[in-house]
């Protein structure tokens, strides 16, 4: 099978889709919804290699078809054990060469329908490049924007219980975008994010708009895409407007895993020492040891978000095209009915 889509509607058309590549290729990035059956493990792989360069390609391949076979028994008799005579899989490895080649040869053979996915992950992985990096966002894009602690990440997934088209960055990178923002498991690998962000682009409607949260060029540790950045920076942007001392409020139950940890918390303060004087850092550190999570956030919304903020608005003040201003954050509903609200002025005039 050759690949024509990141989403390509005939991987639907299989029971199974199976990586056989080792498992850290398997957990850096793979086929969305595939299976990991390695027929090479990554110490197995390193010594087949390591007789390819050391003693002989033959040499290499006779030792590594011992080990695929053995592999391919164990899958057959473990994972695969109770799969049917009509069952139907799509092989793949890094190239679509020998490793899934044997491993398909072998599932052949039993009577079971395989097919190999021509090229391989490469092949996929080059249509998630050329889609997210050379691309764009089909459907029109609206930028949600607002200070530190305006919730707008709880806004927009309102907005898309409400039927509004969104595309959570923040949510396909498991963080939430500040210093304080890392969630618990990690973040993926920017293949990882890219190759997910590629199937969200896919799956929108081109004739609805698309509500997107502004974000800085980097989440955490992955970097937004090329493709992704651009339509960001040229969408017209609706702004919360928010009173710091709500916005302060709402970051205290926000992120109240991250005042659960003293440890991380004063850690993070720390690593704001070369931009502010070392007073305002201790009376930082003294707000953390002391609990006082609501004041700790309005300070450092005041003296630190909020400045780089303004500068980075100004950059962005010819798209803006509309501005809710909220007294409070206690009824995300209404807050995401009155961006709804705006969304329509916006795409409208």
């Amino acid at each position: 099978m050759k690949v024509s889509s990141v989403t390509d509607p005939a991987f639907a058309g299989f029971d199974d889709i199976i990586d056989v590549r080792a498992p850290s290729e398997f957990a850096e990035d793979h086929l969305p919804g595939a299976i990991n059956l390695p027929v090479l493990d990554d110490a197995e792989r390193a010594r087949v290699g390591t007789i390819y360069k050391q003693v002989s390609p033959f040499d290499a391949r006779k030792a590594g078809a011992a080990l695929v076979a053995a592999n391919a028994a164990r899958h057959i008799a473990g994972p695969l054990a109770d799969r049917d005579g009509g069952w139907k899989a799509l092989i793949y490895c890094w190239r679509g060469g020998q490793r899934s080649g044997s491993f398909s040869t072998i599932l052949g053979q039993i009577g079971w329908r395989v097919q190999r996915l021509e090229g391989g992950y490469k092949a996929w992985r080059g249509l998630v490049v050329d889609l997210v990096q050379n691309g764009s966002i089909a459907a029109p894009v609206v930028v949600l924007d607002g200070n530190t602690g305006s919730a707008k990440t709880a806004i927009l997934h309102r907005l898309a219980a409400r039927g509004v088209q969104i595309l959570d960055l923040e949510g396909l990178a498991r963080h939430r975008g500040s210093l304080f923002g890392a969630v618990e498991g990690g973040q993926p690998s920017q293949k990882m994010f890219e190759g997910r962000l590629a199937v969200a682009m896919q799956q929108l409607d081109s004739a609805r708009p698309v509500v997107i949260e502004a974000e800085s060029s980097r989440i955490g540790q992955v970097t937004v895409p090329k493709a992704v950045w651009k339509s960001l920076c040229e969408a017209p942007r609706i702004r919360l407007e928010i009173p710091v001392e709500a916005r302060a409020e709402y970051s205290a139950r926000d992120y109240a895993d991250v005042a659960a940890d003293p440890a991380r918390l004063q850690d993070i303060i720390a690593s704001l020492a070369p931009l502010h004087p070392r007073d305002r850092i201790d009376a930082w550190q003294d707000l953390a040891r002391e609990g006082a999570w609501r004041e700790l956030a309005e300070d450092l919304m005041r003296a630190h978000y909020d400045p780089r903020y303004l500068r980075h608005r100004s950059r962005y003040a010819a798209r803006e095209k509309a501005v809710v201003r909220l007294h409070d954050l206690r009824d995300l509903e209404a807050a995401a009915g009155q961006v709804e609200g705006a969304m329509s002025r916006v795409i409208c005039g």
